[in-house]
């Protein structure tokens, strides 16, 4: 029938359900906080007659408290997936594309597709870093993701901050879904320039993506727009358990350091082991290594050969790509089977 949308959909990565090393979809290798485990412990199931705060107050609250900002600074939505979504619709409504890399969060054409939102990538260089020049002209609206997937590595401040200040009639989004695991935060560019809004998500630090906690930190002129938009689709978007969690999970930041350290370390070490091994391993900013095979060796068939071991990385099909894979970071332990198996199959 010629009145139903047809758009290419986002592909996830594969989800196993049984006992495998998962490595393909940047989860968290540990818990969330005990906090978060007890908050939903604490939740009355008769509550849940009841609607949520659609304000969701309380979680606001605490990431206004945690990074320094006002309550009409904050957003929340069910993951970052769905904070991206409301701001592809609240903020590109104009008729110039809108621009982000070629090489980044394949969600992103996908938005501008299934909203009708007219688009341009800009290639990333060479070696994948990050290029503001091919942001340097008119537009509907930027999106960075920084730091970037799949390739794990940084854009440099300076660059990031020269694309916002010489696009300041457009909005400039930030995904920084990775950036807890050493990356530099643009959260200081929100004093300087009005047309920043900040992506975040407790599905990887936080070790929620089972819940889909996501937020957004901006200028009050447009998170007031993003709560309009919200709240003419659907005004209680995130549930009890999920709000809940979230406030225990901003409130826990020992446990939060601590888990994000020790997912660091684990990666420092696979990344050497895997370069002993002759891979080409970018500097990671995230929490996943974008890797490289030896030569001679195909990426595609390392991936099948793992998966035959129940170890599931990612494998991206398209060009440019295609010669690498991106290795989550595991337990110790998992990346230590990895690199065993590794060893066998190569």
């Amino acid at each position: 029938m010629d009145n139903i949308r047809k758009v290419t959909p986002y592909t996830p990565g594969e989800q196993p359900q049984r006992k495998v090393i998962k490595l393909n979809t940047n989860e968290s290798p540990y818990p969330p906080s005990p906090q978060v485990v007890e908050a939903i412990r604490g939740i009355k199931a008769s509550k849940l007659r009841l609607y949520p705060d659609p304000d969701c107050r309380e979680l606001r609250e605490a990431l206004a408290e945690e990074y320094g900002l006002e309550l009409e600074q904050v957003f929340v939505g069910v993951g970052s997936d769905d904070v991206l979504s409301m701001c592809f619709l609240t903020y590109f409504a104009g008729k110039k594309p809108i621009l982000f890399n070629d090489i980044t969060y394949s969600f992103y054409e996908v938005w501008a597709d299934v909203y009708r939102i007219p688009f341009e990538t800009v290639p990333l260089r060479e070696d994948f870093s990050f290029d503001p020049a091919g942001f340097m002209k008119e537009n509907g609206g930027i999106v960075l993701c920084n730091p970037n997937a799949p390739t794990s590595l940084e854009g440099d401040m300076a660059d990031i901050e020269k694309v916002v200040a010489e696009n300041q009639d457009s909005v400039v989004i930030i995904d920084e879904a990775y950036v807890d695991f050493g990356g530099r935060t643009a959260l200081p560019l929100l004093k300087k320039y009005p047309n920043v809004v900040i992506v975040r998500t407790m599905s990887k630090s936080r070790a929620l993506a089972g819940l889909r906690v996501g937020y957004a930190f901006g200028s009050k002129e447009l998170i007031k727009a993003l709560h309009d938009v919200k709240f003419s689709v659907n005004s209680y978007t995130l549930n009890m358990p999920a709000l809940a969690a979230g406030v225990a999970a901003a409130n826990d930041r020992e446990y939060f350091e601590e888990t994000v350290d020790r997912v660091l370390v684990t990666r420092e070490k696979t990344k050497e082991a895997l370069r002993g091994f002759g891979f080409t391993v970018l500097e990671s900013r995230t929490n996943f290594l974008f890797a490289k095979p030896p030569e001679g060796t195909s990426a595609e068939s390392l991936f099948e050969k793992l998966k035959e071991k129940d170890i599931y990385v990612r494998f991206f099909n398209k060009p440019r790509l295609s010669d690498y894979l991106r290795i989550t970071v595991g337990t110790d332990a998992e990346m230590e089977q990895f690199i065993k198996v590794l060893q066998d199959v190569l």
